[in-house]
Protein backbone atom coordinates (compact mmCIF):
# COMPACT_ATOMS: atom_id res chain seq x y z
CA UNK A 1 0.00 0.00 0.00
CA UNK A 2 1.31 3.55 -1.00
CA UNK A 3 0.35 6.29 1.36
CA UNK A 4 0.33 10.34 0.11
CA UNK A 5 1.78 11.63 2.38
CA UNK A 6 5.58 12.38 2.80
CA UNK A 7 7.20 11.07 5.31
CA UNK A 8 8.76 13.49 8.12
CA UNK A 9 11.91 13.60 9.46
CA UNK A 10 10.91 14.10 13.02
CA UNK A 11 8.50 11.20 12.56
CA UNK A 12 8.54 8.57 14.98
CA UNK A 13 6.79 5.52 13.95
CA UNK A 14 5.23 3.53 16.77
CA UNK A 15 2.34 1.05 17.38
CA UNK A 16 -0.12 1.20 20.16
CA UNK A 17 -2.30 -2.04 20.44
CA UNK A 18 -5.11 -1.36 23.24
CA UNK A 19 -7.96 -2.60 24.64
CA UNK A 20 -11.18 -1.56 23.90
CA UNK A 21 -13.41 -3.48 26.50
CA UNK A 22 -16.14 -5.40 25.97
CA UNK A 23 -18.41 -3.27 24.86
CA UNK A 24 -19.62 -0.17 26.62
CA UNK A 25 -17.00 2.65 25.94
CA UNK A 26 -16.50 3.80 30.02
CA UNK A 27 -14.89 0.25 30.38
CA UNK A 28 -11.93 1.57 28.60
CA UNK A 29 -8.79 2.25 30.64
CA UNK A 30 -7.48 5.35 31.49
CA UNK A 31 -4.24 4.79 29.96
CA UNK A 32 -6.44 3.25 26.74
CA UNK A 33 -7.88 6.93 26.59
CA UNK A 34 -4.88 8.71 26.91
CA UNK A 35 -3.21 6.88 23.77
CA UNK A 36 -6.30 7.57 22.15
CA UNK A 37 -5.82 11.26 22.71
CA UNK A 38 -2.39 10.76 20.74
CA UNK A 39 -3.30 8.42 17.87
CA UNK A 40 -2.18 9.82 14.23
CA UNK A 41 -4.69 6.80 13.11
CA UNK A 42 -6.87 4.42 14.81
CA UNK A 43 -7.31 0.96 13.17
CA UNK A 44 -10.34 -0.36 15.17
CA UNK A 45 -12.13 -3.76 15.35
CA UNK A 46 -16.08 -4.53 14.30
CA UNK A 47 -16.87 -4.95 18.06
CA UNK A 48 -15.27 -1.71 19.04
CA UNK A 49 -17.65 0.91 20.48
CA UNK A 50 -17.61 3.76 17.66
CA UNK A 51 -18.17 6.23 20.99
CA UNK A 52 -14.20 5.62 21.63
CA UNK A 53 -13.04 7.10 18.48
CA UNK A 54 -14.37 10.69 19.69
CA UNK A 55 -11.13 10.04 22.41
CA UNK A 56 -9.13 10.45 19.02
CA UNK A 57 -8.02 13.83 17.77
CA UNK A 58 -10.18 15.11 14.99
CA UNK A 59 -7.16 14.72 12.83
CA UNK A 60 -6.75 11.43 13.31
CA UNK A 61 -7.21 8.35 10.42
CA UNK A 62 -9.96 6.42 11.79
CA UNK A 63 -9.74 2.69 9.18
CA UNK A 64 -12.08 0.18 10.05
CA UNK A 65 -10.61 -3.55 10.14
CA UNK A 66 -13.14 -5.39 10.83
CA UNK A 67 -16.04 -7.23 8.94
CA UNK A 68 -18.86 -6.18 7.52
CA UNK A 69 -21.39 -7.90 5.02
CA UNK A 70 -19.54 -6.33 2.02
CA UNK A 71 -15.74 -6.07 3.65
CA UNK A 72 -13.25 -8.39 5.23
CA UNK A 73 -9.76 -8.03 6.45
CA UNK A 74 -7.43 -10.89 6.94
CA UNK A 75 -4.50 -10.71 9.60
CA UNK A 76 -1.59 -10.38 6.73
CA UNK A 77 -3.62 -7.31 5.51
CA UNK A 78 -4.25 -5.91 8.96
CA UNK A 79 -0.81 -6.06 9.71
CA UNK A 80 0.94 -4.14 6.52
CA UNK A 81 -1.63 -1.27 7.56
CA UNK A 82 -0.39 -0.96 10.71
CA UNK A 83 3.24 -0.95 9.29
CA UNK A 84 2.46 1.29 6.12
CA UNK A 85 0.73 3.66 8.70
CA UNK A 86 2.74 3.83 11.22
CA UNK A 87 6.00 4.47 8.89
CA UNK A 88 3.93 7.30 6.78
CA UNK A 89 1.86 8.67 10.04
CA UNK A 90 3.19 7.95 13.49
CA UNK A 91 1.63 6.74 16.30
CA UNK A 92 -1.49 4.10 15.42
CA UNK A 93 -3.37 3.00 17.90
CA UNK A 94 -5.07 -0.62 17.29
CA UNK A 95 -7.82 -1.12 19.22
CA UNK A 96 -9.19 -4.16 19.88
CA UNK A 97 -12.26 -5.46 21.40
CA UNK A 98 -11.79 -6.87 25.07
CA UNK A 99 -8.27 -7.08 25.83
CA UNK A 100 -5.79 -7.52 22.80
CA UNK A 101 -4.11 -10.95 24.52
CA UNK A 102 -7.28 -12.97 24.44
CA UNK A 103 -8.52 -14.67 21.53
CA UNK A 104 -7.80 -11.69 19.82
CA UNK A 105 -3.91 -12.20 18.28
CA UNK A 106 -2.63 -9.28 19.80
CA UNK A 107 0.87 -11.02 19.97
CA UNK A 108 0.89 -11.66 16.10
CA UNK A 109 0.35 -8.12 15.70
CA UNK A 110 2.93 -7.09 17.64
CA UNK A 111 5.57 -9.60 16.51
CA UNK A 112 5.01 -8.14 13.25
CA UNK A 113 5.58 -4.77 14.11
CA UNK A 114 8.43 -5.31 16.15
CA UNK A 115 9.76 -7.47 13.00
CA UNK A 116 10.04 -3.89 11.36
CA UNK A 117 11.95 -2.40 14.73
CA UNK A 118 8.91 -0.36 15.15
CA UNK A 119 8.02 0.65 19.22
CA UNK A 120 5.37 -1.34 20.47
CA UNK A 121 2.98 -0.88 23.59
CA UNK A 122 0.41 -3.07 25.05
CA UNK A 123 -2.61 -1.44 26.87
CA UNK A 124 -4.81 -4.35 28.13
CA UNK A 125 -8.34 -4.41 28.18
CA UNK A 126 -11.39 -5.81 29.87
CA UNK A 127 -12.16 -9.45 28.89
CA UNK A 128 -15.68 -10.29 28.41
CA UNK A 129 -14.59 -13.50 29.75
CA UNK A 130 -14.53 -12.26 32.77
CA UNK A 131 -15.57 -8.98 32.73
CA UNK A 132 -19.07 -9.67 30.99
CA UNK A 133 -20.07 -12.51 34.03
CA UNK A 134 -19.17 -9.98 36.49
CA UNK A 135 -21.50 -7.36 35.28
CA UNK A 136 -24.19 -9.65 35.99
CA UNK A 137 -22.40 -10.69 39.15
CA UNK A 138 -21.74 -14.13 38.18
CA UNK A 139 -18.17 -14.97 39.93
CA UNK A 140 -15.42 -16.74 37.79
CA UNK A 141 -14.24 -18.47 41.46
CA UNK A 142 -16.82 -18.28 44.74
CA UNK A 143 -16.56 -20.73 47.87
CA UNK A 144 -16.91 -24.54 47.53
CA UNK A 145 -18.75 -24.21 44.00
CA UNK A 146 -15.50 -22.95 41.91
CA UNK A 147 -11.77 -22.90 43.25
CA UNK A 148 -10.71 -21.96 39.20
CA UNK A 149 -11.80 -20.97 35.77
CA UNK A 150 -10.84 -21.97 31.79
CA UNK A 151 -11.43 -19.55 28.92
CA UNK A 152 -11.91 -21.39 25.54
CA UNK A 153 -12.85 -20.93 22.12
CA UNK A 154 -15.80 -22.53 20.76
CA UNK A 155 -14.22 -23.82 17.55
CA UNK A 156 -10.41 -24.46 16.92
CA UNK A 157 -8.99 -23.48 13.57
CA UNK A 158 -10.75 -25.42 11.27
CA UNK A 159 -14.04 -24.21 13.02
CA UNK A 160 -14.39 -28.00 14.64
CA UNK A 161 -15.10 -28.04 18.63
CA UNK A 162 -12.22 -27.04 20.70
CA UNK A 163 -10.87 -30.41 22.19
CA UNK A 164 -10.11 -28.60 25.19
CA UNK A 165 -13.53 -28.76 25.83
CA UNK A 166 -13.82 -31.98 26.70
CA UNK A 167 -11.12 -31.79 29.52
CA UNK A 168 -12.67 -28.18 30.83
CA UNK A 169 -16.24 -30.74 31.02
CA UNK A 170 -14.61 -32.95 33.20
CA UNK A 171 -13.30 -30.60 35.75
CA UNK A 172 -15.68 -28.45 38.53
CA UNK A 173 -14.04 -25.35 37.11
CA UNK A 174 -16.19 -22.44 35.78
CA UNK A 175 -16.24 -22.94 31.78
CA UNK A 176 -16.52 -19.60 29.90
CA UNK A 177 -16.71 -20.18 25.85
CA UNK A 178 -16.21 -17.29 23.85
CA UNK A 179 -17.27 -17.61 20.06
CA UNK A 180 -19.10 -20.86 20.86
CA UNK A 181 -22.87 -20.10 20.55
CA UNK A 182 -23.35 -21.47 17.15
CA UNK A 183 -21.79 -24.73 18.17
CA UNK A 184 -24.07 -24.91 21.45
CA UNK A 185 -25.34 -28.24 20.83
CA UNK A 186 -21.99 -30.01 20.43
CA UNK A 187 -20.77 -28.22 23.22
CA UNK A 188 -23.66 -29.07 25.55
CA UNK A 189 -23.17 -32.78 24.06
CA UNK A 190 -19.87 -32.82 25.85
CA UNK A 191 -20.93 -31.46 29.31
CA UNK A 192 -23.66 -34.08 29.08
CA UNK A 193 -21.02 -36.90 28.50
CA UNK A 194 -20.17 -36.18 31.77
CA UNK A 195 -22.99 -36.42 33.54
CA UNK A 196 -23.77 -32.43 33.87
CA UNK A 197 -26.91 -32.36 32.35
CA UNK A 198 -28.37 -30.21 34.75
CA UNK A 199 -25.68 -27.88 35.09
CA UNK A 200 -26.18 -23.97 35.21
CA UNK A 201 -25.60 -22.00 32.48
CA UNK A 202 -25.78 -18.49 31.31
CA UNK A 203 -25.73 -16.80 27.91
CA UNK A 204 -24.77 -13.47 27.24
CA UNK A 205 -25.36 -11.48 23.98
CA UNK A 206 -23.83 -8.33 23.30
CA UNK A 207 -22.16 -7.85 26.83
CA UNK A 208 -22.89 -4.72 28.84
CA UNK A 209 -23.56 -3.27 25.39
CA UNK A 210 -27.50 -1.39 25.02
CA UNK A 211 -28.61 -4.32 23.21
CA UNK A 212 -27.44 -6.67 25.43
CA UNK A 213 -29.28 -9.84 26.47
CA UNK A 214 -28.86 -12.95 28.78
CA UNK A 215 -30.65 -16.66 29.28
CA UNK A 216 -29.94 -18.74 32.08
CA UNK A 217 -30.64 -22.35 32.20
CA UNK A 218 -29.24 -26.02 32.40
CA UNK A 219 -26.97 -27.41 30.10
CA UNK A 220 -29.61 -30.02 28.98
CA UNK A 221 -31.71 -27.37 27.43
CA UNK A 222 -29.88 -24.49 26.54
CA UNK A 223 -29.67 -24.86 23.09
CA UNK A 224 -33.62 -24.37 22.83
CA UNK A 225 -33.46 -21.37 25.48
CA UNK A 226 -31.14 -19.87 23.30
CA UNK A 227 -33.19 -20.99 19.96
CA UNK A 228 -36.77 -19.37 21.92
CA UNK A 229 -35.09 -16.19 22.82
CA UNK A 230 -33.52 -15.87 19.56
CA UNK A 231 -29.51 -15.38 21.08
CA UNK A 232 -26.94 -14.91 17.97
CA UNK A 233 -23.02 -13.90 18.07
CA UNK A 234 -21.30 -12.05 19.76
CA UNK A 235 -22.11 -13.98 23.22
CA UNK A 236 -20.57 -15.82 25.34
CA UNK A 237 -21.20 -19.10 27.43
CA UNK A 238 -20.74 -19.54 31.12
CA UNK A 239 -21.25 -23.00 32.34
CA UNK A 240 -21.05 -23.95 36.37
CA UNK A 241 -22.20 -23.73 39.69
CA UNK A 242 -21.38 -20.13 40.17
CA UNK A 243 -23.96 -19.17 37.18
CA UNK A 244 -26.82 -20.57 40.32
CA UNK A 245 -25.76 -17.37 41.80
CA UNK A 246 -27.39 -15.33 39.33
CA UNK A 247 -31.22 -14.16 40.83
CA UNK A 248 -32.93 -15.88 37.45
CA UNK A 249 -31.64 -19.18 38.33
CA UNK A 250 -33.75 -19.65 41.39
CA UNK A 251 -37.20 -20.31 39.83
CA UNK A 252 -34.79 -23.09 37.61
CA UNK A 253 -33.52 -24.38 40.99
CA UNK A 254 -37.45 -24.46 42.31
CA UNK A 255 -38.78 -26.06 39.10
CA UNK A 256 -36.05 -28.71 39.50
CA UNK A 257 -37.08 -29.00 43.23
CA UNK A 258 -40.41 -30.31 42.64
CA UNK A 259 -39.61 -32.90 40.18
CA UNK A 260 -37.54 -34.14 42.73
CA UNK A 261 -40.49 -33.90 45.14
CA UNK A 262 -42.74 -35.47 42.88
CA UNK A 263 -40.68 -38.91 42.01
Amino acid sequence: MILNKTKSSNLEPRITLVGAGPGDPDLISLKGVKALNTADVVLYDALVNGALLNHAPEHAIKIFVGRSDDESFSQDAVNKLMIDYALNYGHVVRLKSGDPFVFARGFEEVDFAESYSIQTEIIPGISSATGVPGLHKIPMIYGDLSESFWVLSGTNAKGEVSPDLTGAARSNATVVVLMGIEKIREIAAIFIQEGKDRLPVAVIENGSSKNENIVVGVVDTIAELIEDHNISSPALLVFGDVVSLHPAFARIRDFYGVIAEEY
